[in-house]
């Protein structure tokens, strides 16, 4: 994918993450209630190192017209499996397709540097995602438990 994608019908335009970004993205996911760790992985300087990684795709959509920040997805992988993840919409302009879009864009990366397996980690209380990726063609797997080790708690 280019830098940026725009809709030119509707002045959406799916770009890079950019340093810039990163207090509004902040704001989004907040909004989101997504989980956040600004003293760990999503701390300025964390995200800063991780865009710099050749694994990594940040991109945000943008208002063409205002030129905001309306929605972000990050996409990883580990080499055998892509990873969707910090996928969020503004509350005011969801069930619009932006969610989708961002996350088409995620897919069409991961699967340009090889990956045959897309999945992504949702908490067991954001329905709202889990319908989202349900009605993108994911599929949920019960018998998978998660288990983490962190370093320290905020990470």
């Amino acid at each position: 994918m280019p830098e940026s994608d725009r809709d030119r019908a509707g002045g959406l335009e799916i770009r890079e993450f950019r340093i810039e970004d990163y207090d509004r993205v902040m704001a989004l996911w907040a909004e989101g209630g997504l989980p956040l760790k600004p003293q760990g992985r999503d701390s300025r300087e964390n995200i800063a190192r991780q865009i710099g990684l050749s694994n990594v795709r940040f991109l945000v959509a943008e208002d063409g017209a205002g030129g905001r920040v309306i929605g972000t997805v990050l996409a990883t992988h580990d080499g055998r499996k892509g990873w969707i993840n910090r996928l969020a919409v503004d509350a005011g302009l969801r069930k619009k397709g932006i969610g989708a879009r961002l996350v088409r864009a995620a897919e069409s990366w991961l699967e340009s540097q090889g990956m045959d397996i897309l999945a992504c980690l949702i908490e067991d209380d954001n329905a709202v995602s889990m319908a989202v990726f349900e009605k993108l063609g994911y599929k949920k797997h019960p018998e998978i438990i998660y288990f983490a080790k962190r370093k320290y708690p905020g990470v």
